[in-house]
């Protein structure tokens, strides 16, 4: 009977064997099925996140969802919008690209462009109160989802900080989420988008 392996031999990438990147390619598939449950958790903790605001982080996620699923958006986009601020915790700096970079495999690249650029394009409402220039968003003005990106923000981010809006709970966007993330994407995500 062959011994079972609980962990790789090898201390360097370059002497494991292909039996063994077939072991670890088991576990990270069981890791990536269980990403929607660490992006739940991750959500819960933005109730306790950055203050100031009338609302939390996580209300704020749930009022964009829930703008977004009203307006009739996308399954994506409402899961989109959800997780828009998914990165204000660890990247507060470059909270767009890394809540972008955790949707990409999952949404078309139209949402993906709007979530990663959303920041920048955030910053026309309140730039220039700090000296900076509200329209630096500007630069993208050619580019095809620029207006989806201006609309996003409009619509669901910039006023999402009502605390006496009615959002739908977390619990109510787990099966979307969970669905959005059942697969990445192959081929043209862009054509993949359904409403």
């Amino acid at each position: 009977m062959p011994k079972i392996m609980r962990t790789v031999r090898f201390t360097e990438m370059a002497n494991g064997t292909a039996e063994e990147y077939a072991f670890l390619q088991r576990h990270e598939r069981a890791y990536i099925r269980e990403l929607p449950a660490r992006l739940i958790a991750a959500l819960e903790q933005l109730d306790e996140s950055l203050a100031g605001y009338p609302v939390s982080r996580l209300q704020h996620s749930l009022q964009s969802a829930t703008r977004a699923l009203v307006a009739g958006e996308s399954e994506q986009l409402v899961v989109a919008a959800l997780l828009h601020d998914i990165g204000d915790g660890l990247a507060p700096l470059s909270h767009s690209e890394m809540a972008a970079a955790i949707l990409r495999p999952y949404v078309s690249d139209r949402i993906y462009w709007i979530i990663k650029h959303h920041g920048l394009f955030q910053q026309y409402y309140y730039a220039h109160h700090f000296g900076g220039d509200r329209h630096a968003r500007r630069k993208y003005q050619s580019h095809p989802w620029y207006q989806d990106c201006v609309g996003f923000c409009e619509n669901y981010d910039q006023n999402c900080f009502d605390p006496a809006y009615r959002s739908k709970p977390l619990s109510y966007f787990i099966p979307m989420l969970k669905r959005v993330f059942a697969k990445p994407l192959d081929g043209d995500r862009a054509a993949t988008e359904t409403p």
